[in-house]
Parts: C-alpha cells; structure tokens; sequence
C-alpha cells in the first residue's frame, strides 16, 4: 500500500555501475516526500556492476543491498511492497525495465517510478530520452535540460509531463575560498573521454609536463576506477596503464577515493568533460574544460560552449584561470544562489507526494515506444534483457530466488574478470592487427 506523504516511504533503486548507483540512492532519498524509510539496493549484473571497493567510494548507502538479474528483479518488485522506485540504468535497461514491470504489475497497486541521468546529457538526447518515457517522473538536473527533455516528448507526440526539474543529488561541500594561484591541480580522467591512444597520451603528457613546470604544485590525476573494475563507460585504455614505465615527477600522484574528498584539496580542476567539472563548479573552484583536442559532440565538451571555463593547456601553463559565466551556471543548476539548492528538489518531492495520495491505483506504466510505435526496434531491445515483446520473462530465463553460493560467486567473479581482460587487453590488440 502506498504511503502517504507524511509517512515515510520505503524506497528501492536499480542501478547498472557504481555511478548510477550513486546518483539513483543519492537521488532516493533528496527526492522523499518525507524522511526517507527503507531503502533497498538492487545491482543489476552485467560488466559494470560494481565491487565493494566502488561502492564504498559512491558514500550512498543502503539498508539492504544485492545482485540480481533482470528477471529477479521483476519478481521481487511483484514480492516487495515500495512506494518509489528508481530507474539508474542505461536507457535501453529503462526501457526494458518499464515493460517488464508493466506486465508484472499489471493493473495492481505499484510505487511511483522514477528515472533519469547520472550526469552531463551530451549525445544520444533524443534516443536515450525516449528509452526512459514512461516513468512518472524523467527528472532533469537543470532547466537547460528539462527544457531539451520537453522538446523531445513533445517533437514525437508524446506526453512531457513526467519532466520534471531537480538538481544533481551529489553537489554540495564547501564552497572553493582558496588563494587565486593554485597549490593543488587536478585533473578529472574519463573512462572512454578520449578513446584513443595517442589523445590519453597527449593528455598524460600535457599533465606531467605542467607538474614539470610547477614543481611547487601538487598535481592529483584522479581515476574512477582500478584496474580490472569497470564503470558506465568501457575503460580500454586506463591510465593506470600508460604511466608504466614512465618517470613521473615527483609532485604527480595518481589518486582515487572520493571526488568530494579530492576537491577538498583542489585549487583547480582540469578536465575534458566530466561531470567533476559541474560538482567543481557549483563549489566555485577555478574550473577548465579543455579544448585541445578539439570542442566536439564526441568528447562532450560541446556541452560547455558559453561557460566561461573552455581553454587549452598551453593557456593554463601560462597562468590562465577561466572565469565562468554566471547565467550558464544558473541554467546548468550549479553555483546555485544561497539556499537555492536545498530547494532544487521540492518540485519533485511535491509530484511524487501527490501520487503517493492518490485514493486509486497508479495507471499501468506508458511507455511511448510500443509494438505500434516502434516494431522494428523494441522488441529486440527487450530481448536482449531476457523479455518477449509483451514484457514477460522469456521461456528458460533464469531467475533463482536463492542467492549464489561461494563456489558460483567465485566463478562470476572469474568470468568477469577474463571479459574485463579481453576489453582492456585483447580488443585492442585485435583492433590494431586489423588496421596492418
């Protein structure tokens, strides 16, 4: 039965790597109508899922947390009762979600689902916005996308109206009231931004060039992951990889852990687009977008076009400090004005609490792509994830209550060990030999 919205409601996410799960349990429990109760962790398992050395760097914590496949998902959301359940998945794992609950739940009583993006929406708009329609709520982490979401439901015919405005769940610290020449650079590295080998070796050698001329800086080259763990994005290339046998100075350290703990300590952030440049921002620390490599929709650093913070490392080793643009980051959602961010979730803490009050059941989930809509497309989308065209477990897929037992766990581990392997060490080889 749904909770009122004085009640606290118990709240379960399904999150696909350690950043969605992040953002999804983060997301959890700002978005409550009230104080947050139960909150229930489920990690859908494929590559990215997490390790236990990833999930302890998120710092978002559930009272349960476990693995499941997509079926055993959907069954326990038939065994469960909840009131808000969030979505952190890649867009077609939305999608599948969504039909796969529909037919679930059918015309029964069922929580308030809610879905949208870990961070910087810089491709793939239109077709990963129209994976997660059908959610109750889409959310947008600044009025520049909730206005991009909306034209995109309304350019197609379908309903905009579960769009709804919030902020990113992970901004925050103390805002930046260091001394203009920095003491301590960091540079945020991506997974897959750049791709190839000789842009993350520019980079690297760009960053070790600059601690060579600063001697007196710290200079942190802060990693997502370690060798061997995945995240959103696929890591061939870690840098963990091109530094081997390299001299690095001795004031450049590869470090890991927190981004809030790092930022901490930074006196100005260096990236190429990652989300790191926006929790930097919001802190007011001196942030830089390179353009190097060029300003293009691959490195997503389009994204920043009219921020202020768009230089080159040449710029940066001569003493440049980019200065944003106050108007970008008010429709970005960042450097929010005083008291502004707390607030940035009441609109969707205010909708969620009306659906929680409904006297009725909640309308089976309306997802826009259907077998009318998009014949060619869903259902191979859906099959993927073990679903038939309807939305139901297809025949033979597994869906074991009982968790793993150590000898299973261990050869999971192995299997995804050797795909890891294969993704950093083999494809590539492979690649290069098809280009001899």
């Amino acid at each position: 039965m749904p909770a009122s919205a004085t009640k606290s409601p118990r709240i379960a996410v399904l999150a696909d790597s350690d950043t969605r799960w992040k953002w999804g349990a983060l997301t959890a429990r700002r978005i409550a109508p009230a104080a947050a109760g139960r909150l229930d962790g489920y990690l859908l398992r494929g590559r990215a899922t997490p390790t236990p050395r990833q999930l302890a760097e998120t710092g978002a914590a559930a009272d349960s947390l476990r693995e499941v496949t997509g079926a055993e998902f959907l069954r326990a959301m038939t065994e469960e009762s909840y009131d808000i359940l969030v979505l952190a998945l890649v867009g077609g794992g939305v999608q599948a979600m969504l039909h796969g609950l529909r037919h679930a739940w059918g015309d029964g009583r069922r929580p308030v689902v809610v879905t949208g993006y870990v961070g910087v929406v810089y491709e793939k708009l239109a077709d990963g916005l129209l994976l997660r329609h059908g959610a109750d709520l889409v959310l947008a982490n600044s009025a520049e996308d909730a206005d991009r979401f909306r034209a995109v439901y309304e350019g197609v015919g379908a309903d905009s109206g579960a769009v709804t405005e919030v902020a990113l769940p992970f901004l925050g610290g103390a805002a930046y009231a260091g001394e203009r020449a920095p003491r301590t650079v960091t540079f945020a590295a991506q997974p897959s931004v750049p791709e190839s080998r000789a842009d993350r070796t520019y980079l690297l050698d760009r960053l070790i060039g600059h601690a060579r001329r600063y001697p007196e800086r710290e200079v942190l080259l802060k990693l997502r992951s370690k060798p061997g763990e995945h995240t959103t994005h696929i890591e061939e290339l870690p840098f963990q990889k091109l530094v081997r046998g390299r001299e690095l100075p001795a004031n450049l350290r590869l470090v890991y852990g927190h981004m809030g703990e790092v930022l901490d300590q930074t006196d100005l952030l260096v990236t190429v687009s990652s989300t790191a440049a926006l929790e930097s921002l919001h802190r007011r620390i001196p942030t830089a977008v390179l353009t190097d490599l060029g300003v293009r929709e691959a490195l997503g650093n389009h994204h920043f076009l009219g921020s202020g913070c768009l230089t080159s490392w040449d710029r940066l080793d001569a003493g440049h400090r980019p200065e944003p643009d106050p108007g970008w980051l008010d429709r970005q959602g960042v450097a929010a004005g005083e008291g502004s961010y707390a607030t940035a979730f009441d609109a969707a803490r205010a909708r969620i609490a009306a659906l929680l009050d409904r006297s009725g059941v909640l309308l089976p989930l309306n997802p826009y792509y259907t077998a009318e809509t998009a014949p060619g497309y869903l259902p191979g989308l859906l099959a993927r994830h073990h679903l038939g065209p309807d939305g139901a477990p297809l025949p033979g897929t597994p869906a074991t209550r009982a968790q793993p037992g150590p000898v299973r766990q261990i050869v999971r581990r192995a299997a995804r060990g050797a795909y890891r392997h294969g993704v950093q060490r083999v494809a590539p080889v492979i690649r290069r030999m098809g280009e001899l």
